[in-house]
């Protein structure tokens, strides 16, 4: 085998190389406006985060928002609200677990573990909860202020009843209202999602 052979080669397979490469970005370059098209738009990822001001909402007083199709319960609660929250034995709750986006799955429904905390380094009293305001059972919206059997929710479409803290005690839905992902971000602002 000659020096000119090996050059020869080796050019070849430079060309060969190079041809690939090019081909592999041409291809890319198609391929990507087809595989980008299928990336939610901007309207659709700014809809999936809401800011609630709550900065007007007093004690007792709940707000109701629509977020993500679905009504969002925000309130805040009262001092008996909360006392009668925490007072509750976990062993007499139909659901044993919290529903809250924001803690692991396997988090107990204590009143603690269902309400959210304040912004920064604020005391947590417990005084602002939010929940999604689907009944577990079959997605009706339970009436709020103090309804039902225990002092929260209540909803009359199959009766199922909720205490102050968003956990069902009585009938059929088989699950506490859940929590969603939501955390404030200043002193009067909630973000949800």
């Amino acid at each position: 085998m000659s020096h000119s052979e090996d050059a020869s080669g080796t050019r070849r397979d430079f060309l060969y190389y190079a041809a690939g490469g090019t081909g592999a970005v041409v291809a890319g370059a198609a391929v990507w406006p087809l595989v980008n098209q299928m990336n939610p738009s901007a309207d659709t990822r700014a809809a999936s985060s809401m800011r609630v001001d709550v900065s007007g909402l007093e004690e007792g007083v709940q707000l109701t928002v629509l977020f993500l199709g679905k009504p969002v319960f925000v309130r805040r609660r009262t001092a008996a609200e909360i006392e009668a929250a925490r007072e509750v034995d976990l062993s007499e709750l139909v659901d044993p677990l919290a529903r809250n986006a924001n803690l692991p799955d396997s988090a107990p429904a204590t009143d603690a573990d269902r309400t959210l905390a304040p912004f920064g380094d604020a005391e947590d009293t417990g005084e602002w909860l939010v929940m999604q305001g689907v009944c577990t059972h079959l997605g009706c919206v339970p009436l709020g202020d103090g309804a039902g059997d225990f002092g929260g929710w209540f909803c009359p479409c199959h009766g199922s009843h909720y205490d102050t803290a968003g956990r069902i005690r009585r009938g059929p839905a088989p699950e506490n209202l859940p929590v969603p992902v939501a955390e404030f971000v200043d002193e009067t602002t909630i973000l949800l999602g």
